[in-house]
């Protein structure tokens, strides 16, 4: 092994070991299944190579051994009699049917090889968009194979793009980095750093961080801060378990956030309460920002918000007189139609505060910059990206957005503009079920293209409507790979110990393509001698990690007065002024506002006050819970027993107005759709907001497309959606809050 200044974890035992008559493996828990945020977990295998259990790992500084139900459960999926384990084909005319004939390996990938190299000599690499959803740590490697075979068209298949790079599009637009909470992750010895101390406040925007997990946040850290000393503001629409704890509680009205934020900027600013010192130095525009906060008085955001705007000054104050502070932020922030100049507002409360690089603030978290700044960029040639789809429309997406406008897209499936497209890679998605609006139209779009593949572990609704082949892919129980990207400020290895069925992992079916594509830009003999690439700047191979890991990247703070934050090495932050812009120089290049503002959703009580009057409740959709990720896990015992079926939370007093029950199935419907659910009564709901899960599909459904596709066509939240209508910059969309009525299911429906 070669020198490196790593910090390692000095465990007292080895990566692996026997315990009890089973071996013991250490590893890092990365989807699939289940939520991406990488557990340290010890998993237990007999003398047949068989998993048969998953503990947390206690010597691992990232959970500390504590593990979610979702993780706990992994056995039942590994094991799962509804897993797809070999690759499989079916006739494109077949589509929505249950007609799949059973090929190997080598057939499988021949024929994508052959197929798409057709498409691309008739019509161009172009004609195939290389799609992905959430999870699954396959950006880095499904961009290299998108790139390799020549298509720019690299996309995550939700309006607006409405998930973490709105709010990455953000803080690279006024900071030129994305920033996390300073939960001492960045440490091994975490809480006992000399260094660290614990934020005085945390304002959770948007995000119940106990159960969603979110950007490499693992919940469990809230309470630990809470423990030494952290007090909370929490501005949600429910009354979460965060919320009842609050000094704060900002029962905010989905789709609202910016004006929230503006608002308590003006009083921040109009009270003198920011720092001067921090803001002098370190931020540009600070004056067209006080003016834009100005048009935002206490009483007309509370008006707009329906928080009560004594809440809003107390907690503006509060905030701005903590020592430190930190914003915990979620993808409420994202599912807004201008989320771009809604997280531009929320930032600068922590900016204008001078919560930027001290400990128990806001930092900049250290990546391994080969895998995080864009595996295989170098591939992209002019040429290429001349051809990506949306970049003549959105201007942002020239300035290191390397993404197709799912949006864009879905115009050109339908019009055939640009150019027509022909093919699809659809690898960890179920966007039919999870992220598309209007399912059934983007259903009908998708099903143009002449020959689409699938990679999933299960058989999803999308795979039933759309695949031509299947590749069965694994668990993370059942392959190698590493933990290294998405804020993880440290470096670790997924380790395989069994088995299932011929199911690869991802990178392994990502490799083997790219080898038949292109391969000179695929020239690893396996899997490992790819990852160890990918990690040389750490000095490790990845069987050196596998047995050092967790490896944590070095860290200290105020990285921007040491020129550590900056190519070029100078002090400030990696920006056009060098500083963190208020005024964005960046917004303003592209074509956009430089400065934050609020714009109603585009329903709304205020926006649309006569379609308010037909269906009266403001639809807020996604919230996670404890036993589901996104899509998943309907067909694991254990898990849906938690949650068996689709609810939608309603206050008792607006159920009792409408006329329907506790545990009753109802409708949820608007102009454009509706779909069936299980009512939940409950106080933590405002009487004018109902929330609805998203996602659902029953496995245990017939899955024919004549039979309902798993019954996702009468669950699918989506069908209230607005249908591809982002925001000005093509980042953004109302997926939280919409208007809808509620009323009964009729016996027989």
């Amino acid at each position: 092994m070669t020198e490196t200044k790593y910090h390692l974890v000095e465990h007292e035992k080895p990566f692996k070991y026997d315990e009890n008559g089973l071996h013991v493996t250490r590893g890092s828990a990365w989807s699939g299944p289940g939520c991406h945020i990488g557990c340290g977990v010890l998993l237990y295998t007999d003398d047949d190579g068989k998993l048969v259990k998953v503990e947390g790992d206690p010597e691992n500084p990232y959970n500390k051994g504590r593990l979610c139900n979702r993780c706990l459960a992994l056995t039942e999926v590994v094991y799962s009699p509804d897993r797809i384990t070999s690759p499989m084909k079916r006739d494109p005319a077949h589509r929505g049917e249950d007609k799949w004939e059973q090929i190997t390996w080598d057939e499988a990938l021949d024929l994508v090889y052959d197929r798409f190299t057709e498409i691309k000599e008739k019509y161009g690499a172009w004609s195939i968009p290389f799609v992905q959803g959430t999870g699954r740590d396959i950006a880095a490697w499904i961009t290299r194979l998108a790139w390799s075979f020549g298509s720019p068209n690299y996309m995550f298949n939700m309006s607006g793009m409405a998930c973490y790079l709105p709010r990455v599009a953000g803080c690279a637009a006024t900071t030129g980095n994305f920033w996390v909470g300073d939960f001492s992750q960045q440490y091994p010895d975490r809480y006992d750093n000399p260094e660290w101390e614990p934020a005085e406040y945390i304002m959770v925007w948007g995000n119940n961080p106990l159960i969603a997990n979110s950007d490499g946040f693992y919940g469990h850290w809230m309470v630990d801060v809470m423990k030494r000393g952290s007090k909370l503001i929490v501005v949600d629409p429910r009354l979460t378990w965060l919320a009842y704890k609050a000094e704060y509680w900002l029962q905010i009205r989905p789709g609202t956030d910016a004006a929230l934020a503006l608002g308590m900027l003006n009083v921040i600013i109009s009270e003198d309460l920011y720092d001067h010192d921090f803001v002098d130095r370190w931020c540009y525009g600070f004056d067209e920002l006080a003016q834009t906060a100005a048009a935002y008085p206490a009483d007309k955001v509370a008006s707009i918000t329906w928080v009560p705007e004594e809440k809003i000054v107390g907690a503006a104050r509060t905030w701005a007189n903590a020592r430190c502070g930190i914003v915990q932020w979620g993808l409420a922030v994202d599912t807004t139609k201008e989320s771009l100049p809604a997280a531009q507002a929320i930032g600068a409360l922590w900016q204008i505060c001078g919560f930027c690089e001290k400990p128990g603030c806001m930092i900049v978290p250290p990546e391994i910059l080969a895998y995080s700044g864009g595996f295989g960029g170098e591939l992209v040639t002019p040429e290429m990206d001349a051809h990506r789809i949306g970049l003549d429309k959105y201007s942002l997406l020239k300035f290191g957005f390397q993404v197709a406008s799912s949006d864009e897209v879905m115009k050109t499936l339908e019009t055939g503009e640009p150019y027509k497209l022909h093919g699809a890679w659809l690898q960890t998605t179920n966007f039919l079920t999870c992220t598309s609006p209007d399912p059934e139209r983007s259903m009908k779009a998708w099903r143009t293209l002449d020959f689409i593949v699938v990679v999933d572990m299960f058989m999803t609704p999308t795979a039933m409507a759309l695949a031509d082949v299947f590749l069965p892919a694994c668990t993370y129980a059942e392959r190698d790979g590493i933990r290294v990207g998405d804020g993880a400020q440290r470096g670790e290895t997924i380790n395989k110990v069994c088995q299932v069925g011929e199911c690869k992992s991802d990178m392994q079916i990502n490799l083997e393509l790219g080898r038949r594509f292109n391969p000179e830009a695929w020239p690893w003999k396996d899997d490992k001698e790819m990852f160890s690439y990918v990690i040389e700047c750490t000095g490790y191979t990845f069987e050196e990690l596998q047995q050092a890991a967790p490896a944590y990247i070095p860290f200290e703070y105020h990285r921007h007065e040491k020129g550590l934050l900056r190519p070029d090495g100078q002090p400030g932050f990696n920006t056009q002024t060098g500083r963190i812009e208020l005024w964005s120089t960046f917004y303003n290049n592209a074509g956009l506002s430089p400065v934050p503002y609020f714009e109603e959703p585009t329903e709304s009580p205020e926006s649309t006050p006569d379609l308010y009057e037909e269906y009266p409740f403001v639809l807020t959709t996604g919230a996670r819970n404890w036993f589901m990720f996104h899509s998943e896990h309907r067909q694991i015992p254990h898990l849906r027993a938690g949650r068996p079926w689709p609810i939608v939370q309603i206050n008792p007093k607006a159920a009792e107005k409408v006329g329907v029950h506790d545990g009753e199935w109802v409708w949820l419907e608007n102009g454009r759709g509706r779909c069936k659910r299980v009512v939940e009564c409950t106080e933590i709901m405002d009487e004018r907001v109902i929330m609805s899960d998203h996602a659902w599909w029953f496995p245990e459904a017939p899955g024919e497309e004549k039979d309902g596709l798993f019954g996702m066509l009468d669950l699918n939240v989506n069908k209230l959606l607005n249908s591809y209508l982002p925001g000005k910059s093509g980042f953004g969309a109302n997926y939280k809050s919409m208007l809808c009525k509620v009323y009964p299911v009729k016996e027989g429906e």
